[in-house]
């Protein structure tokens, strides 16, 4: 067998259906798993956008450590909701990413005039 044999027939096998659909299912499911990778928070962005307006509305202003208090109050509606929702509390891990996506939205909704 000649190079150009081999080349040919493998060639003609990487051009099967099979083979092009079975790289089209691992690229779907490594798309998926890319997917799949974002922050736990991202799920319950309007949640958290409800439990800041409510942080915001509930505490004053002339609260001493204001932001504090609003971070603990938005948390707390959110953890609320995670646990009605999947009817169990939230791990450590999972309320820091909670808390973490509580800031990320504050400052965005700041930055965006929406406060």
């Amino acid at each position: 067998m000649t190079w150009q044999t081999i080349l040919a027939v493998l060639w003609t096998v990487l051009n099967s259906p099979a083979v092009i659909a079975a790289l089209a299912g691992l690229i779907l499911w490594g798309l998926n798993r890319l997917y799949l990778a974002r922050p736990e928070w991202q799920q319950y962005e309007g949640t958290i956008i409800a439990a800041i307006k409510f942080a915001e509305r509930t505490i004053p202003d002339d609260v001493p450590n204001k932001s504090l208090e609003r971070l603990d109050t938005a948390l707390k509606y959110v953890l609320g909701v995670y646990q009605e929702t999947n009817g169990r509390r939230a791990t450590a891990a999972t309320e820091a990413n909670l808390k973490e996506g509580i800031q990320i939205v504050h400052s965005t909704l700041e930055a965006n005039g929406n406060l």
